[in-house]
């Protein structure tokens, strides 16, 4: 059975997973660059991106490895696919990372808008979703095929998920910065009430590792 996992999610130490002011210049928000520079020094995130190079041992690598075994299908929001808003003007926008993104497998991305799939290289199908973060699950867990599906985000996104307790897993790296605003992962949520509990505390140098489960 498909698991739902947030998997190398990066917050600040004050608990903000993205900066302010999020639109095409800064897709992170101003300052929110400085939450994955762990991520960044990665062989993983290397050889996504098709370069050489990057620590290949140590935490960070690990966890980085980790989010995408075992993973048959992501979701993500609107806001993660890119920086458009309301109905969509037209079809050229096909996302932040080029003719291949990284994903390889279907993506479900929540909207409000109707938009046909759209088929990228490498095998990524970027799918469309307007009835709500359950029927997006059920999509992804179908394509998934017994893999587990990875949600990647935004904050928003996230929440909604976890308020809803569909969230199996959750990885956060804590980067050892501070945006001070921003998009708040957690505030309002009471995790400990909804029957999460840390399984792994794990430190590097660039961040600190935790694991939440259910």
């Amino acid at each position: 059975m498909s698991r739902l996992r947030v998997l190398s999610f990066s917050i600040s130490i004050d608990g903000y997973g993205a900066g302010p002011g999020q639109d095409l210049k800064h897709p992170l928000g101003i300052g929110g660059e400085t939450l994955h520079e762990w991520a960044w020094a990665t062989r993983t995130f290397h050889r996504m991106h098709g370069q050489d190079g990057g620590d290949a041992a140590g935490p960070d690598e690990q966890f980085a490895a980790r989010g995408f075994r075992n993973i048959g299908a992501w979701i993500m929001g609107r806001n993660m696919f890119g920086p458009v808003r309301g109905p969509w003007p037209d079809l050229s926008w096909k996302g932040w990372w080029g003719d291949n993104p990284p994903y390889h497998t279907d993506v479900f991305v929540l909207t409000h808008h109707k938009r046909p799939p759209l088929e990228m290289e490498g095998g990524t199908t970027f799918h469309f979703v307007t009835d709500g973060i359950e029927s997006a699950l059920k999509k992804a867990s179908e394509a998934a095929k017994g893999q587990d599906v990875r949600l990647g985000g935004g904050v928003a996104t996230i929440r909604e998920y976890l308020k809803s307790g569909l969230v199996d897993e959750i990885h956060l790296a804590v980067a050892p910065t501070l945006l001070g605003t921003g998009e708040h992962l957690l505030s309002g949520i009471d995790l400990p009430k909804i029957g999460y509990r840390c399984v792994e505390y794990v430190p590097s140098a660039k961040a600190t590792h935790v694991v939440l489960t259910k």
